[in-house]
């Protein structure tokens, strides 16, 4: 099981309700290996992602009032594109904090760039919940 007070403690964060820490580092492939874990992290992000881009798409358009649509899209997506956040979630190892099922994590799961863009994304959502 995850260490919640260790992944907060490296988010520089505290959780009121962990159960939704918890629930966005589960990779929908620890599902069929325990019987306690009822959900995955997928809806999470989903929300997760939709925060990110409200939040980054905001920021750009108060500090780039001379660019125009196109630009502010390419630039958004940019920044929020899979490499960059799942080096976001490197940077807060939340890799060794995924609930992943044995097969996802022999084959380098926790390294993979779609997991953690999409775990961070989750944890975004969970934070916003």
């Amino acid at each position: 099981m995850t260490d919640l007070d260790a992944v907060q403690q490296r988010l520089g964060l505290d959780f009121r309700q962990p159960d939704l820490l918890r629930h966005a580092l589960t990779h929908r492939s620890s599902l069929n290996e325990d019987p306690d874990i009822t959900e995955d992290n997928e809806r999470l992000e989903f929300l997760g992602d939709a925060v990110i881009d409200f939040i980054t798409t905001t920021m750009l358009f108060d500090y780039f009032p001379e660019l125009d649509e196109g630009e502010l899209t390419r630039l958004r997506s940019t920044l929020v594109c899979t490499e960059q956040l799942s080096n976001l979630a490197r940077s807060f190892n939340l890799g060794d904090a995924l609930l992943l099922g044995r097969g996802e994590a022999e084959t380098g799961g926790r390294e993979r760039d779609a997991l953690l863009c999409a775990a961070f994304e989750a944890m975004v959502g969970a934070l916003y919940l």
